[in-house]
C-alpha cells in the first residue's frame, strides 16, 4: 500500500471502519451483546451464557491478531496497549472506575451506541457524559491531574509490555515462539470453555462472540496494515492514516467519543477530520438503528425518575475518566487490548470486572434495604 494516495488511505480506513462498526452494532442488537449484561447474568442469575460469548469474541481476537503478527501483516508494538511505560495505577483506578461507570450508566460506551440506536434517550445523555469527561480527561481539566498524579505512577518496562515479549525477554527465547505458545493455550483455553456448555452454542451466542472477535481483527488489519505507510511522501515517517492515536487502532469506545463531539462541535475547522475511531462511533449507531427499523424493535426510552438520571450523570462522567486513564473500555482493553496480550489490558480489563461487581453488589444491598 505504500504508493497508494494519501488521501485514498485515509478514506478507506475511515469507511472500513464504518463498515465494521456497522456490523458489530448490528451483531450485538441481534445478539445482545453486553459485557455488563454478562457480568450481571453470572452475578445474579448464575447464568454464564453472556460472558461466554464475551469471552470467545476475546480468543478469536486474540487468534486473529496473533496470526496477523506471525505473518508480518502489523506489528502491536505500534499500538498504544504495547508500550514499556506499565502505568499500573491508571489501570487499575480507571478501570474500577470505569466499571462503576457502565453499572450506574446501564452500559459501556459500546452498548450505549447500540442503545442509541434502537431509541434510547438515556444513552444519548450518557454519550455526552461520557464524551465531555473523556474530552476532560484528554486535554481538559481532569487532564491536569491525570498529568501531574496519575500518568506518573509508572514502571518502565526494559521491554514492550505484552506477554510474549516479557515471557522471552525473561527466558531467553524467540518472542514468535512465545506468541505462537501464550495466544495458542489462551485462545484455545477461552474457546474450551465457551463452547464447553450445550446451552451456549446456539446460533446468535456463536455469531455474538465470532463476529465482535473478528471485527476487532479486521480492525487491526485496517489501520496497522492497508491504513500503514512505512515512509509518509510528505514527512519521510512512519504513518498511520486517519487515527486520533497516529498509531494503529482497533475498536475502542471511550477517546472516540469524545473526539466525535469535538467533530461535531468544530465541523467547520478544516483541521478537524473523520478519522478511525469516530467512523466506528457511528457505525455503532447506524447498525443498531438498521437493525432496530429492520425487526420494527426501535423505541424511545427515557429516565423513570430523577434518581435514575444522576446515576447516568454519573456514570457518563466515570466511563469518560476511567475509560481515558485505564486507556479503553470493555472493548477497547476487553477485546482490543488483550487481543495484543498487553500486561495493562489483563489488569484493565480485571479492574473493570471488580468496579462492575462491586457496584451491582452495593446496589443490591440498598434494594434489599428499601424493601
Amino acid at each position: 500500500m505504500s504508493e497508494a494516495d494519501p488521501a485514498t488511505l485515509a478514506s478507506m480506513v475511515v469507511w472500513g471502519a464504518f463498515a465494521l462498526a456497522f456490523v458489530f452494532g448490528a451483531v450485538a442488537s441481534r445478539t445482545n451483546f453486553c459485557t455488563l449484561g454478562a457480568v450481571s447474568d453470572v452475578l445474579n442469575m448464575g447464568d454464564w451464557s453472556r460472558m461466554r460469548m464475551w469471552l470467545l469474541a476475546i480468543a478469536v481476537a486474540i487468534l486473529g491478531t496473533a496470526g496477523l503478527q506471525l505473518i508480518g501483516q502489523i506489528d502491536v508494538a505500534k499500538s498504544i496497549y504495547t508500550t514499556p511505560n506499565f502505568t499500573w495505577l491508571s489501570y487499575i483506578g480507571g478501570g474500577f472506575l470505569f466499571g462503576v461507570g457502565m453499572t450506574l450508566g446501564s452500559g459501556c460506551g459500546s452498548k450505549t451506541l447500540v442503545r442509541i440506536g434502537g431509541g434510547n434517550l438515556k444513552s444519548v445523555v450518557v454519550f455526552i457524559m461520557l464524551a465531555v469527561s473523556a474530552y476532560m480527561t484528554l486535554k481538559g481539566l481532569f487532564g491536569v491531574f491525570r498529568v501531574a498524579v496519575i500518568d506518573p505512577v509508572s514502571v518502565s518496562l526494559p521491554t514492550t509490555q505484552d506477554v510474549p515479549s516479557l515471557l522471552a525477554l525473561g527466558f531467553g527465547g524467540e518472542r514468535k515462539s512465545m506468541l505462537v505458545a501464550v495466544a495458542a493455550v489462551l485462545g484455545s483455553g477461552l474457546i474450551a470453555f465457551a463452547l464447553i456448555s450445550r446451552e451456549f452454542r446456539t446460533l446468535d451466542n456463536l455469531l455474538g462472540g465470532i463476529v465482535v472477535g473478528l471485527v476487532v481483527v479486521a480492525g487491526w488489519y485496517l489501520s496497522g496494515h492497508l491504513g500503514h505507510l512505512a515512509e509518509d511522501p510528505n514527512t519521510l515517517e512512519e504513518k498511520f492514516f486517519a487515527t486520533n492515536s497516529g498509531r494503529m487502532e482497533s475498536m475502542t469506545f471511550v477517546s472516540p467519543l469524545a473526539y466525535t463531539l469535538e467533530l461535531l462541535m468544530l465541523w467547520s475547522d478544516k483541521s478537524r477530520v473523520m478519522t478511525f475511531g469516530i467512523a466506528t462511533v457511528f457505525g455503532m449507531v447506524a447498525g443498531s438503528l438498521a437493525y432496530a427499523l429492520a425487526t420494527r424493535s426501535f423505541r424511545l426510552e427515557s429516565f423513570r425518575d430523577s434518581e435514575d438520571l444522576i446515576n447516568h450523570l454519573i456514570g457518563g462522567v466515570l466511563m469518560g475518566f476511567g475509560g481515558v486513564l485505564g486507556l479503553g473500555c470493555t472493548i477497547g482493553q476487553g477485546v482490543s487490548g488483550v487481543s495484543t496480550l498487553a500486561l495493562g489490558s489483563f489488569l484493565a480489563l480485571f479492574s473493570i470486572i471488580a468496579g462492575a461487581t462491586v457496584t451491582m453488589k452495593i446496589e443490591y444491598w440498598r434494594m434489599l434495604r428499601e424493601r
